[in-house]
């Protein structure tokens, strides 16, 4: 193939009258540009890792402090107190640079000062730690900010005036703290209350005052002596035994995906899209790598931890018999492509520069017009990252360990992502209810061979022009690769733009080589794995049931009128919506951030609460007072806050009772309350997508540029997934996922109960329908 002979600095050929050199002056000049451009990678990490290290201060603020002292001394003045002095006795007589003394007085001013700068920025990054542990202000109710958060914030802001990087606030962030064990089980206690019958309840408080007073303590000791010594106590834990140890197949138990726009389309043309939007993640690429992005803010003044954006890129989650492996390398300059059963290399740059939209367009679009059939296995190859993790490594151990199939592999593990081209047209059609269920089911497992459900993300580009994510899960949560999807998004839409044709703008280069097709020798043992782990994936994506729908009749508009938090609204319209699908409660996962200390995920609130209950009891019952129910709701609804609260801030309850129990069987401890609260089931699973990180977008201004977020499956098998996005004033998004094995669910009945709870909780605050 003549690409591949391109790719090819030199060769060289044994003959009689010696060794026969050819070289490529086109191809050495890549690899010239191509180190060129990594060593400026280099310069620039340097560069940034300086600046990192050194705020709240700078280069400037260094020279200005060496300025003054040098300064006070030509005006007799010592503002060292001697120190100077002491250090210019301290320089060697030896060598012939220090041999004036006014060169050594200068390079005692420069130590001292630098010593000075040094000890400042110690002082303020603690300082800084300091006031960004206190979390009064999250409890204060809106409107009411006390004269302690006044000065707090302003003291925030004078620490943080200059321009942060994206990773320069990363050990200024406080570390997770260690709950009181007592705190924790008198707020398990509280979250199991409306769950169990009275003598259950009593079980269970005894169990729990039982491990509290004996097996507790000791096992807090080493949970402390943990958090001391790590920069987080729960979230290696967390990725290890949540999703690295687990041997279920990734799609459907853990890879979840995210939407394209939903009400506008800004081209029809497959490979013109793709285009756009790799280009778009590329520049989002070289902007992380220069920490150019900003670090998201709570209130505009509180950092957000940045540790989980490093591995987006250039991730591949390695699968082993035990446990599986995250590798993340430092760079890629290229993406791997699935299409029509084949898989293709295509590189992202051109020496150093970056491809252009309009020349990916067309590397694209050549993969499109491929008319090569796929070779033997290779169809359903990546059947096998759906599959089970132990089947997948003995596979790559025994198939993809040596020859063209490592390399081929490799090619793809080292991508920078996956790409895959659809060949259904999948979209959004509002008078079609369905097409949203539809567009989230290929996105969630496809055909479960045309993912490759390894890689941090797969690029989903369907036959329209219309795109998804499927996200693994391990190297990080939802808002992260929400973060990368708000600005690509909007860099394809707002600054990118398309011809009236629907092509990519600019001009084609012809000449560049074309996409390299991947070779693989795959043997029929080898493909008997593949269609085994394609049917262990068929049938658990077979069994998903997925109700996506999006609700008109208002928004965070009109919650915003009831005088509580949209969060706490959605949340408890799902308890009254379960209980009337069920009869009954169940034991509720909403997921809350902990990025506000260092290093750290996730936490659960246990959104089913006694108050919840109590509305919900007293709205089924229908013969209360409208004011008695009002009052019921807003109780509910400042509960559900405060539970928000707390898990934002370290006081959760789950993740310490989940590193206690990890403890435990470290130390071979029994704990019968731990293996129970282990076991409960989550019979539903919530999540809210986050939006607006960015900014890019002006809702008022593009209220067309709306994402219907992203999808989830359910935990248990017997219970439901809800993933919401209230995407504005007007308009909410749901997808609801269940099993259809289970006679218990139905995703549909329990999105038509979601409907019915939204209106009328709105109905009893006497909301005008003129108002939605």
């Amino acid at each position: 193939m003549a690409e591949a002979h391109q790719a090819v600095a030199f060769q060289f050929t044994v003959t009689p009258d010696g060794v026969d050199f050819r070289l490529s002056r086109e191809a050495l000049k890549h690899i010239y540009l191509s180190g060129i451009n990594s060593w400026k990678k280099r310069l620039i990490r340097i560069k940034n890792g300086i600046l990192r290290g050194v705020y709240p201060g700078s280069p400037t603020s260094w020279l200005v402090v060496v300025m003054a002292t040098v300064g006070s001394s030509y005006c007799n003045v010592d503002i060292s107190m001697g120190l100077v002095s002491r250090i210019q006795r301290c320089i060697p007589d030896g060598c012939s640079f220090y041999q004036t003394p006014q060169t050594k007085a200068l390079l005692s001013m420069a130590i001292f000062s630098t010593g000075v700068w040094a000890t400042g920025i110690f002082f303020f990054r603690q300082t800084l730690k300091l006031l960004l542990s206190y979390h009064g202000w999250m409890f204060e109710m809106h409107g009411q900010t006390s004269h302690v958060t006044r000065i707090w914030a302003i003291c925030i802001r004078l620490l943080s005036s200059r321009r942060p990087m994206l990773y320069s606030f990363q050990t200024s962030l406080p570390t997770l703290p260690v709950p009181r064990v007592s705190a924790t089980i008198r707020r398990y206690l509280e979250s199991v209350r409306p769950l169990l019958g009275d003598e259950e309840y009593y079980r269970t408080e005894t169990l729990a005052k039982e491990f509290q007073d004996k097996t507790a303590p000791r096992l807090q000791k080493y949970l402390v002596l943990k958090s001391w010594w790590a920069t987080n106590y729960v979230s290696d834990w967390w990725e290890e035994y949540i999703y690295l140890r687990g041997r279920s197949p990734l799609p459907v138990n853990s890879n979840y995906y995210i939407t394209d726009f939903v009400l506008i389309r800004p081209t029809e043309v497959q490979a013109a899209r793709l285009g756009n939007i790799v280009h778009a993640m590329i520049l989002y690429r070289r902007k992380l790598d220069r920490e150019e992005i900003k670090p998201v803010m709570a209130l505009g003044i509180v950092p957000m931890c940045s540790y989980q954006m490093e591995r987006m890129f250039n991730t591949t989650r390695i699968p082993g018999k035990e446990t599986d492996l995250l590798q993340h390398l430092g760079d890629s300059r290229h993406v791997a492509v699935y299409h029509k059963g084949r898989f293709f290399k295509v590189w992202l740059y051109e020496g150093s520069q970056l491809l252009k939209p309009r020349d990916l367009e067309m590397q694209f679009q050549r993969i499109l017009d491929d008319p090569s059939p796929p070779q033997p296995g290779e169809e359903k190859l990546a059947a096998l990252t759906a599959g089970g993790r132990v089947e997948w490594a003995e596979a790559r151990q025994a198939f993809f360990s040596c020859g063209k199939n490592k390399t081929a592999l490799e090619t793809i593990e080292r991508a920078a992502f996956f790409v895959a081209l659809d060949e259904e047209p999948h979209c959004y059609d509002p008078e079609n209810e369905a097409s949203l269920s539809l567009y989230g089911k290929a996105r969630l497992h496809g055909s479960c061979y045309d993912r490759w459900f390894d890689k941090s993300f797969t690029l989903i580009c369907f036959k329209n022009g219309q795109m998804g994510l499927n996200a693994e899960h391990a190297w990080a949560d939802a808002p992260i690769i929400g973060h990368l999807w708000e600005f690509v998004l909007a860099t394809d839409a707002l600054y990118l733009g398309y011809t009236e044709t629907g092509h990519c703008l600019g001009k084609v280069n012809p000449v560049l080589s074309r996409p390299q097709r991947l070779q693989w020798d795959i043997p029929e043992q080898c493909q008997v794995a593949i269609e085994r782990s394609y049917q262990v994936a068929k049938a658990l994506a077979d069994d998903v049931e997925l109700y996506c729908f999006q609700f008109l009749p208002f928004g965070k508009g009109l919650i915003k009128k009831c005088r509580t938090s949209p969060d706490a609204f959605v949340q408890i319209a799902l308890q009254l919506a379960h209980f009337r699908d069920r009869g009954k409660f169940c034991l509720t996962y909403e997921a809350s951030m902990t990025r506000m200390f260092r290093e750290g995920r996730t936490e659960t609130v246990r959104s089913c609460t006694s108050e919840s209950s109590a509305f919900v009891q007293a709205m089924v019952e229908g013969h209360h007072m409208k004011a008695d129910l009002q009052d019921l709701f807003r109780k509910a609804s400042e509960k559900h806050q405060h539970m928000y609260r707390l898990a934002m801030t370290g006081a959760g309850i789950d993740r310490h009772l989940f590193c206690l129990y990890l403890v435990s069987k470290y130390l071979g401890v029994t704990s019968p309350f731990l293996a129970e609260v282990l076991e409960e089931p989550w019979r539903l699973s919530t999540s809210q997508t986050a939006q607006f990180q960015i900014r890019m977008f002006d809702p008022e201004q593009n209220p067309r540029h709306l994402v219907a977020g992203g999808g989830l499956d359910p935990v248990a098998d017997d219970g439901y997934g809800v993933s919401y996005m209230i995407a504005g004033e007007n308009t909410i998004f749901f997808h609801v996922s269940s099993k259809f094995s289970s006679s218990e669910t139905n995703a549909q009945r329990f999105g038509n109960h979601i409907r019915q709870a939204l209106m009328d909780i709105a109905d009893l605050f006497q909301v005008p329908k003129a108002a939605r």
